[in-house]
């Protein structure tokens, strides 16, 4: 694998002094490591938006949308014109222009897309988030903009279109792409990042259970995917270092009409420029 290639499935590494200040606190206190913890885990990064995705920035008709369940605004994007429209859902830490290539190619076929900054995400006020409010924010730009032909997902949008789904989003088609799946290992996975014992995965996970009442595994893409009747097309990296394979593997397994995708060397973003996951996206979309 060449070295610019390689960049492609290299995990993002978490700041050093991130993994000291964790390590001291959690020397300190546990409720304090927990409450440090969920923060980090509830904020994303607000990266600038690359020259790349520039052209569907410009030419998207953009407005602040209420999302009176959660009381948060996003940013939303209107891409094309046309009354076929799909949805499309960044992940953790993206912009509602991270799926670019995508949107132009369903342009050219006819459809219009419409996607968004999430809460905290992109130009969207704010500054922590978690998946119940994704999965509020799909349900409430259904209400506003839909109805959809098909919804695509990345990474942790991926997750949120499956759990949006199970809540009663009406779509004929639906794609994921390096989506994850069991919401405990991405807590495990966050946690052994931080270089945290194991011990700090379960008070983190009970926090966010007493504060949303609900349990946390409840939202894995699988159990969403077990009660999805529509297509769903599952697309995943054999090499992706964010969010391993068997995550897709697992959540094809579960669907009852589904089609799976495996791909090498694209890593987790790169997969999304790809020209051959571009077309199949757009041809399973067109049941093609």
């Amino acid at each position: 694998m060449t070295k610019k290639s390689a960049n492609h499935t290299q995990s993002l590494k978490i700041p050093k002094i991130i993994l000291l200040t964790s390590k001291l606190i959690s020397f300190i206190s546990p409720k304090l490591i927990t409450l440090f913890a969920a923060k980090l885990f509830t904020t994303p990064i607000k990266h600038k938006i690359p020259k790349r995705e520039l052209e569907m920035d410009r030419n998207s008709l953009q407005k602040l949308v209420s999302i009176p369940a959660i009381g948060k605004e996003v940013v939303v994007y209107e891409y094309g014109k046309s009354e076929k429209k799909v949805l499309l859902v960044h992940g953790w830490s993206g912009r509602g222009t991270q799926l670019f290539k995508i949107a132009d190619e369903l342009l050219k076929v006819g459809y219009s897309t419409l996607s968004f900054d999430a809460p905290a995400h992109g130009k969207s006020p704010g500054k922590d988030t978690i998946m119940v409010d994704f999965i509020a924010t799909i349900l409430e730009i259904e209400k506003q903009f839909g109805p959809f032909e098909a919804a695509i997902g990345h990474s942790l949008g991926g997750m949120s279109v499956l759990n949006a789904i199970k809540k009663g989003l009406k779509v004929n088609y639906a794609v994921v792409i390096g989506s994850g799946d069991i919401v405990e290992d991405i807590i495990d996975d966050f946690v052994a990042k931080l270089e945290l014992k194991p011990t700090v995965s379960t008070l983190l996970r009970l926090h966010f259970e007493k504060k949303y009442g609900e349990k946390m595994n409840s939202y894995s893409a699988f159990l969403a995917a077990k009660e999805t009747a529509i297509p769903v097309l599952v697309i995943h990296d054999n090499n992706d270092p964010e969010v391993p394979v068997k995550a897709g593997i697992h959540i094809h397994k579960y669907l009852k009409n589904g089609e799976l995708l495996l791909t090498d060397g694209l890593g987790h973003r790169k997969i999304l420029g790809n020209s051959k996951v571009i077309e199949k996206t757009v041809q399973f979309i067109q049941n093609k």
